[in-house]
């Protein structure tokens, strides 16, 4: 059976930027693609940076509470937080002794989250890849939609499990699926409100340069309306945008929300300005955004609710990952 999974550090203040970027792709994997679904909020790995506790907490309810307002069914798919369910952590120190240090030293992401003070670092950031491979492998995946971001962290997990299988494992009984990658449908790339060279991001100082899925009708017009833009009116394709970030950025994203390429976007506004487009960018995500939002902030306010979601999905991972569990300790020779 096909088995996909994906999963999702728990961040706050979840804008416009992660739902065209991944969200709305987990939803429409739910009707696109066959066979399990599952959707893990990657709680365990957030620790593995500086965190204040009581907003991890906060944030994973609040994540659960967008992908379920986004479209996550949890009545056709899985969705629960590694915290939930200790096969996760239990098989990465398992993995561990797969694992090699050079391996793990080649991470990009390792490179580029330590920097030049890489011993300063957590053991669990360089060991992170390991504990990616744990998520996957534990359920017997056998289909990941990876970025190009997260392509060599999945080439990691084959290797782990490759090597653990020929090392522990017969030929006719391996212990762990090799996963496959899938390329997810090209995500809009989107960028700052107020600096269209920079992407949308929670961590900006400034509201207004984000869209918030908790954002009701007037603060998402008010937004779109304070957009940086230039003086320019929108060119008829696509190449005139050419050195115009801001103007691009807003373009991108009504294509992105409308599943239009830029081209068929200013071939219906090209020669307008922003005055007329500012207003009809605005009144699109307003209803787009309108039945997430509202879900959203109905779900953020009742805690039992959301817990009980995750109680759920997490029941049903660990079921349906202790049978992988129980074969690598086995392999290994433990005895519990």
């Amino acid at each position: 059976m096909m088995r996909t999974l994906s999963g999702i550090q728990p961040t706050g203040n979840l804008h416009l930027g992660n739902y065209l970027g991944a969200i709305r792709n987990w939803v429409r994997m739910q009707d696109e693609m066959p066979g399990e679904k599952l959707y893990f909020l990657a709680d365990l790995h957030a620790i593995s940076m500086p965190h204040v506790p009581a907003d991890l907490t906060a944030n994973t309810r609040a994540m659960t509470a967008a992908l379920v307002a986004c479209g996550i069914d949890t009545d056709r798919s899985l969705l629960f937080n590694q915290a939930r369910v200790p096969a996760h952590a239990e098989l990465q120190w398992l993995l561990n002794g797969t694992a090699r240090m050079g391996w793990l030293n080649r991470m990009t992401q390792w490179k580029d989250k330590a920097g030049k003070n890489r011993e300063g670092q957590s053991v669990a950031l360089f060991g992170y890849p390991v504990l990616q491979a744990a998520d996957v492998l534990l359920y017997q995946t056998t289909h990941v939609p990876v970025g190009e971001d997260q392509k060599q962290h999945l080439e990691l997990a084959r290797d782990i499990a490759q090597k653990f299988n020929n090392d522990f494992a017969s030929e006719d009984a391996p212990v762990f699926t090799l996963p496959e990658a899938i390329t997810p449908p090209q995500a809009a790339r989107i960028m700052s409100l107020r600096d269209g060279s920079k992407k949308m991001s929670k961590s900006d100082p400034s509201e207004m340069s984000r869209i918030e899925l908790a954002d009701d009708a007037d603060t998402v017009m008010k937004k779109v309306k304070k957009a940086k833009t230039d003086p320019e009116p929108l060119p008829s394709e696509a190449k005139g945008l050419v050195g115009r970030p801001e103007a691009l950025n807003l373009v991108t994203i009504y294509a992105a929300v409308t599943d239009k390429t830029v081209d068929a976007v200013l071939g219906e506004f090209g020669g307008e300005g922003f005055g007329k487009f500012k207003p009809a960018l605005g009144e699109l995500l307003v209803e787009t955004l309108r039945p997430i939002s509202t879900r959203f902030n109905e779900l953020l306010g009742d805690r039992e609710a959301l817990d009980a979601i995750l109680a759920r999905g997490a029941s049903h991972a660990r079921e349906l990952g202790r049978p992988t569990l129980d074969a690598a300790y086995t392999a290994l020779g433990l005895v519990r």
